[in-house]
């Protein structure tokens, strides 16, 4: 059985959701913990469910997203997974996040490993499909684990809205089109896991969402 966790960290609510499986394995999406007491809250969960993380997946290199890479790169010597075309994104996060009092330390992450769209990630027991979807911005990618109809999409689609485009590599088209290629194909009971906020469905946000 596939579990999921959320955990909403940091000034700017950044949801990490842990998803992992019933032998130990899992992944963290996300890691927004910022400070010594949401990185003990993270560490204190995957200590309790016995969970050995095997990567850390990025949904796209916004810098409110990536604050806990460095700490649970040394803690756990885990890769961290993403989209090319957010490196450039990486390359400023040291010094955008202290605009806003994040301490990366000294040195802008990077990726150990670049995913693109038509991938498929598997890991023990965990098997996502890789959706490149830009728009918020030009390397955000969508995870979709069939096996447990959820798709973890970052800060592309909300329950009731979309991601912003007036970010660096955002653009308002690119990101509708992404979403209607890629995402609303799913099946409506797929839930969607954001990168703020609720869950929500596919088929909820098919009927409801005033962009869509």
């Amino acid at each position: 059985m596939i579990h999921r966790k959320q955990f909403v960290f940091n000034p700017i609510q950044v949801n990490t959701w842990v998803i992992h499986n019933d032998h130990g394995d899992g992944v963290i999406f996300d890691p927004g913990c910022s400070n010594h007491a949401e990185e003990a809250q993270l560490v204190d969960y995957l200590m309790d469910m016995k969970i050995n993380p095997v990567a850390l997946l990025a949904t796209h290199g916004h810098f409110d997203h990536i604050p806990g890479v460095a700490f649970l790169k040394n803690k756990y010597h885990c890769p961290l997974k993403g989209h090319s075309d957010d490196q450039l994104l990486l390359d400023h996060a040291v010094e955008q996040g202290r605009l806003f009092g994040f301490d990366f330390g000294e040195k802008n992450p990077v990726f150990d490993d670049l995913l693109s769209g038509g991938q498929t990630l598997k890991f023990e027991g965990l098997e996502f499909e890789i959706l490149h979807v830009p728009g918020h911005s030009m390397g955000s990618l969508a995870y979709y684990c069939k096996e447990a109809h959820f798709v973890v999409v970052g800060d592309v689609l909300f329950k009731g809205s979309i991601g912003r485009t007036d970010l660096p590599g955002g653009d308002y088209d690119t990101l509708i089109d992404s979403i209607k290629k890629n995402l609303l194909c799913l099946p409506d009971d797929t839930i969607v896991l954001s990168g703020h906020g609720p869950e929500t469905t596919i088929g909820g946000e098919k009927s409801t969402n005033p962009f869509l």
